[in-house]
């Protein structure tokens, strides 16, 4: 495929092509990515260590957690390493791998996120049956599917791209390799699959947004019937999930749902939903929830305890 593509490489032109500037993002987004790393990593030792938080809930918050680390893994450390790269250059395979896994874990997010909004429609209005509705295996199944739905979605993506020949031009106006960016070197007509990529990536992150703003206009009409402290915590954490589905659907809505045109603001709408939303993540959840506050709390505890004794 690479010889009768007669490309083997391509460029990046990156967030900036001003050396001062490229120092500066090495640092910010170096800084970004330990912060992802570590924000989320202790999420995930946080709901698996306390037992008080293996409901649902956490469950999904754990998948997220899970997520959101291979999801920058996918673009960040290649953009952080090539701010300081004279020749920003990826393998036409390493191009077709990196597309693939960021579509994979970015479907995978949205997907989980959806099944958030699910979950906590049924904690607010179905309360008596919540147990029975989201059971263990209930949870098992909502995550295999997300997972093999967002399989699916990134193997026809990254099918539908590269399927088509690439000739001499290798240079991507991007600081990864997405879809319009990389369509946009193809040397074959790309109508067909600039239409398939909007109906597979465009309409996902449209459909699955309708259904969470969905989900929430239900959840703010059940809530005027409680009492204000149950108002109160119900809101809180639809407060935060709400927040994280806005940083993350709207510039993937705007991205996605459009023909295959490329503007200068999108690397900059491009950072808010491959860096920016998975360094929010873990903040917005530890930051507005009790539970996962006072369950750090606990482990820290138990950790300072070992130590004296």
């Amino acid at each position: 495929m690479e010889v009768a593509n007669n490309v083997t490489e391509f460029i990046f032109l990156g967030l900036s092509q001003d050396p001062g500037m490229q120092l500066m993002f090495f640092a910010l987004f170096l800084f970004f990515y330990i912060v992802i790393m570590v924000g989320n990593l202790l999420i995930l030792l946080t709901v698996f260590s306390d037992p008080r938080l293996h409901t649902p809930m956490y469950f999904f918050l754990s998948n997220l957690s899970f997520v959101d680390i291979a999801y920058s893994s996918a673009t960040a450390p290649k953009m952080i390493a090539d701010f300081v790269s004279e020749k920003k250059t990826i393998s036409y395979w390493g191009c077709v791998t990196q597309m693939f896994t960021f579509h994979f874990f970015g479907c995978a997010e949205i997907f989980v996120l959806t099944v958030m909004a699910f979950d906590r429609y049924a904690a607010i209005c179905q309360p008596l049956r919540y147990t029975t509705i989201m059971s263990a295996n209930t949870c098992i199944v909502l995550a295999s599917l997300s997972w093999l739905g967002a399989l699916g979605h990134s193997f026809v993506q990254t099918l539908l791209t590269f399927q088509l020949p690439f000739c001499h031009n290798q240079v991507i106006d991007h600081y990864f390799c997405d879809v319009h960016p990389v369509l946009k070197l193809a040397c074959a007509d790309t109508t067909l699959v600039n239409m398939l990529v909007i109906a597979n990536s465009g309409l996902i992150s449209l459909g699955c947004f309708l259904i969470l703003l969905a989900s929430y206009t239900v959840i703010l009409f059940s809530l005027r019937k409680r009492s204000s402290e149950s108002r109160r915590k119900a809101l809180s954490t639809c407060g935060s999930h709400f927040t994280v589905v806005t940083f993350f659907f709207v510039p993937c809505i705007f991205i996605y749902l459009r023909p295959s045109t490329t503007f200068p603001l999108d690397k900059a709408v491009s950072v808010f939903y491959t860096t920016i939303t998975p360094m929010l993540n873990p903040l917005i959840y530890t930051l507005r929830n009790e539970d996962v506050k006072n369950a750090m709390k606990r482990i820290w505890n138990n950790m300072v305890s070992l130590k004296e004794k």
